[in-house]
């Protein structure tokens, strides 16, 4: 789908046991193109009624699809990924269009959109529920209707990855998508409802005071949530009153250590494309580039030219390389929290005149203390790697690191020593180290881990069976 291609942007609407109603509460702002910053729909969100008949629907369908066998489930997983593979290039369009991303990241993610439903389903049939141990049983059974949370930045690929995970679990779905970008899961949602029986997915809108309605509910039994801090917290709390599990991916404040021996370039390199991947609006966007004093200036230096040659522009154009920011509202949160931060903020590159575009920013002269989820980062020198290595790990955060280095193999020691869930070596994409690691989250960071097998397992409890005495 290119920029020519009219987007088809319907009434927002949710999804319950199978039927499609429109949503009605309404949220008190409008959604805004952000290549333009025009308002485009009135944030609307599920009313509490319809929260209600969900919760039920998932409860009623949950012994139903727990009771599918493993190839029933892995059948209708793979019909799930095949119908979404013929829908993705609007699913991405749209993905593009609300979050202001430009289309030619959304593109590659949309694999995860119809990609999680047949690689669950891979593992299903690889026997991933069931196992023996010296003649004793290891079944890994369903929890129960699980709740799904997602936020704004790459919606339909964390839905696609979190709903096929649970599904495969043998749990029904409840979704709940930032109320800031629903469009691209709404149409996911639109397509599963063709593949799966009722109740068994399903979709609502709405904000913190519907997603506090659904965590407070003892009918759901697990909750995956990505988000900010403050909604981990109240997931947290709602799932500690009910002693129930809860997988938490929080964000983070994510250092990069250049060492001594690394070149320039490929410092600055690395440095821009963390900064402004989706925009700098990820959890594992950079935070602080942690550079050695002599290099300082250079660094600094040649990351800014390589920032100022980007090509912002309309997300949906194919040549744009950096687009706006989700809202208004969030380009104002990410100024104020940069000027509060203190040091010097320069911005680097010619933003459009219209539109929620923010410059991507270096700070140097401070050392950014909190996550600002945007494309601002603090640039942070240091005099020895030990140093470097206590920077590195000066934070709450423990999500992502970053090492990059000329040696690898000391790149590789001073990696094992960073403090994140995940540390990568020369290396800055958005995509995981491998597809079956775990993406653990470390300190204020979150709960758990997320990945391919991981996910699915957390969606699942343990029975043990066999005869006493015989392993």
């Amino acid at each position: 789908m290119s920029a020519r291609t009219p987007l088809v942007l319907g009434p927002t609407a949710d999804l319950v046991d199978g039927a499609w109603a429109a949503a009605t509460e309404d949220l008190g702002f409008d959604l805004e193109n952000p290549a333009t910053g025009e308002p485009v729909i009135r944030a609307l969100g599920s009313s509490g009624a319809r929260v209600e008949a969900a919760l039920a629907a998932a409860e009623r369908a949950a012994p139903g699809w727990a009771a599918t066998s493993v190839e029933e489930r892995a059948a209708l997983l793979d019909a799930a990924g095949a119908a979404l593979a013929g829908r993705v290039a609007e699913i991405v369009a749209l993905e593009a269009f609300a979050t202001g991303v430009p289309i030619r990241q959304t593109t590659p993610l949309g694999f995860i959109v119809h990609g999680a439903f047949p690689l669950a389903a891979a593992q299903l049939r690889a026997g991933l529920l069931s196992s023996e141990r010296d003649g004793v049983e290891v079944h890994r059974l369903p929890l129960g209707p699980a709740l799904c949370l997602v936020p704004w930045n790459a919606p339909a690929p964390m839905a696609a990855h979190k709903a096929a995970s649970a599904l495969a679990a043998g749990c029904p779905v409840v979704l709940k998508v930032s109320e800031f970008a629903p469009y691209g899961t709404q149409l996911l949602a639109e397509v599963l409802n063709e593949v799966l029986p009722p109740g068994v997915f399903q979709l609502v809108h709405g904000d913190a005071r519907t997603g506090a309605l659904l965590t407070g509910d003892p009918r759901v039994r697990a909750v995956s949530f990505t988000g900010g801090l403050a909604g981990g917290r109240a997931v947290a709390a709602a799932c500690a009153a009910h002693l129930r599990p809860a997988q938490l991916e929080l964000g983070g404040n994510n250092p990069l250590v250049a060492l001594p021996d690394a070149d320039v370039a490929e410092i600055a390199r690395a440095a821009t494309e963390l900064l402004t991947t989706l925009n700098g609006q990820w959890c594992r966007a950079l935070g602080r580039l942690i550079v050695p004093r002599p290099l300082m200036e250079q660094v600094v230096e040649a990351t800014g030219d390589r920032l100022r040659a980007l090509r912002a522009g309309d997300p949906l154009a194919q040549d744009t390389e950096y687009g706006p920011l989700v809202h208004s509202r969030h380009r104002e949160r990410v100024r104020d929290e940069t000027a509060r931060a203190g040091g010097h903020a320069v911005p680097y590159g010619v933003m459009p005149d219209k539109g929620n575009f923010l410059a991507p920013t270096l700070v140097t002269g401070v050392d950014l203390a909190d996550e600002i989820f945007g494309p601002v980062a603090s640039v942070v020198p240091y005099d020895t790697v030990e140093e470097a290595v206590g920077l590195a790990n000066a934070t709450p955060y423990g999500l992502e690191g970053y090492v990059v280095g000329a040696d690898e193999e000391r790149a590789l020691a001073v990696a094992r020593r960073v403090r994140a869930g995940e540390v990568k070596v020369n290396g800055s994409s958005v995509m995981s180290l491998h597809l079956f690691t775990p993406r653990p989250a470390w300190g204020l960071s979150g709960l758990g881990e997320e990945g391919t097998t991981e996910t699915i397992l957390f969606f699942t409890g343990a029975r043990v069976v066999g005869v006493e005495g015989r392993a």
